[in-house]
């Protein structure tokens, strides 16, 4: 049961989808003219549609929000949420479903600059203190990591917080390239979600990822 206020205590889950597997779904992004962010969206799509037994409903995807050369230097805070809406009628093959959230996508960042706030006002949809508005689960792709910082008389390495227990959203599931290596974190509240059953979300999106790179047409 959801608590009448949502209380951002989260739970972590990190889990691994290897070189192989990445690099088939890198292929079949490729081949569809579509991106690696966009490839993992959408099969992230397909695992809460199984989930929920939803066909039409939003994820939250986050903007870095610099598409102004005058904000590339600056030190501060700048992203933007993105609701993305998914559309899986109609029973898609995912190659079909790929398409969709290409295009969806491509129509959300044209307009990345509109601030998630203005959005929520726009729309007016009905609020309460348990749930995020417009969506409640995000999705991330974080590419690889740049240079290593070389800093006079510093040693400089790179801290992991995906560890972190605090949920912004019901579900987060963040991936990370790392040399090929797509390392995943799967946050959920604490209150929705416990352990295990975050363990079986991780393995389930595991196996989907596979099934989508042998059989994209299904």
């Amino acid at each position: 049961p959801r608590a009448p206020i949502a209380s951002h205590e989260g739970r972590c889950r990190p889990f691994e989808i290897d070189a192989a597997l990445a690099r088939r779904l890198k292929d079949l992004a490729r081949r569809e003219r579509a991106t690696p962010f966009m490839t993992l969206l959408a099969a992230f799509e397909v695992l809460l549609a199984r989930y929920s037994g939803q066909q039409d409903f939003a994820i939250g995807v986050p903007s870095a929000g610099r598409t102004r050369p005058e904000l590339e230097p600056l030190v501060g805070f700048f992203v933007n949420m993105l609701p993305i809406r998914a559309d899986l009628a109609g029973r898609p093959t995912f190659v079909e479903l790929l398409g969709r959230v290409r295009a969806r996508a491509l129509d959300a960042y044209e307009h990345q600059e509109l601030p998630f706030e203005r959005l929520v006002t726009e729309l007016a949809p009905s609020r309460d203190a348990a749930r995020n508005p417009l969506f409640q689960v995000s999705f991330a792709l974080h590419p690889a990591g740049g240079a290593t910082w070389r800093l006079p008389g510093l040693v400089v390495d790179p801290l992991d917080v995906s560890g972190s227990e605090s949920a912004k959203f019901d579900l987060s599931l963040t991936l990370t390239d790392a040399d090929g290596v797509l390392r995943g974190s799967l946050v959920g509240a604490a209150a929705l979600f416990d352990e295990s059953t975050l363990a079986r979300i991780a393995e389930h999106f595991r196996t989907l990822l596979a099934s989508i790179a042998d059989e994209p047409g299904q």
